[in-house]
């Protein structure tokens, strides 16, 4: 199921955007005792930084993932955890023992195959990992998590974690959740906001141009794009 959701202006969008994840959260804690969130980098983690204060959620109970990251030192610039870290630590009662973290010291292949280990303890055996939500993005090209248009790693089925080591966007060793995890999430959802998205929210959702955000269709679960006007622009209302 997809539901594209229209908001004015971007405080709404975050307001939205939160609103969503608080009732996830608290659905998973009372189910599950754990809330299981994929992260992704850009906008999302200003949305992130403006709107989850103002929840109300048992934040002990949240394990932080990543739907991406790039295999850098959590100090540099590039580190997705570390821009999460100096942004959500301090600002919400949580400690970074609770972001499920790359091993920066690693290959880009071996730190995969070593996020695969660490995610396997929150999931059960031999089954697709089933995430209560994915927070993804969406890149200029279209791309999502680091899936990019025409790259092999769009038909990777076989492993939950990828890694990509000819990354088009800088920097070029990453890892990523591959499709057949990201579409059995519970929840996906994309916050995306401004004019300069506009043409490439219409290419996907209008169009429904093959682009990887485009295949971004949970299998049994629910896609929201929360939008402002801007981002809305093409988006035919009725």
């Amino acid at each position: 199921m997809a539901q594209t959701i229209i908001e004015t202006d971007v405080p709404n969008v975050v307001k939205r955007l939160a609103s969503l994840i608080e009732e996830s959260a608290n659905e998973a804690i009372a189910r599950d005792d754990v809330f299981k969130v994929g992260l992704s980098g850009g906008s999302l983690v200003k949305f992130l930084s403006d709107g989850l204060p103002s929840i109300s959620t048992d934040w002990s109970k949240w394990r932080f993932f990543f739907c991406d990251e790039r295999v850098v030192a959590f100090d540099d610039v590039e580190s997705t955890y570390g821009i999460y870290k100096s942004n959500l630590v301090g600002k919400l009662p949580i400690t970074e023992d609770q972001f499920i973290k790359i091993n920066p010291s690693l290959s880009a292949e071996e730190a995969a195959k070593d996020y695969i280990q660490k995610m396997s303890v929150y999931f059960p055996p031999d089954t697709l990992p089933k995430f209560d939500v994915l927070l993804l993005g969406m890149g200029p090209d279209g791309h999502t998590c680091s899936l990019f248009p025409e790259h092999r790693l769009l038909e990777e089925t076989s492993v939950w974690v990828s890694s990509i080591t000819d990354s088009p966007k800088p920097p070029p060793s990453r890892i990523t959740l591959t499709f057949p995890v990201i579409n059995s999430a519970k929840t996906c959802i994309f916050a995306v906001a401004g004019e300069g998205k506009a043409d490439m929210v219409k290419r996907i959702l209008v169009e429904k141009e093959n682009l990887p955000a485009t295949r971004v269709q949970p299998t049994n679960g629910t896609l929201y794009w929360i939008l402002d006007k801007g981002a809305a622009k093409y988006i035919p209302t009725s």
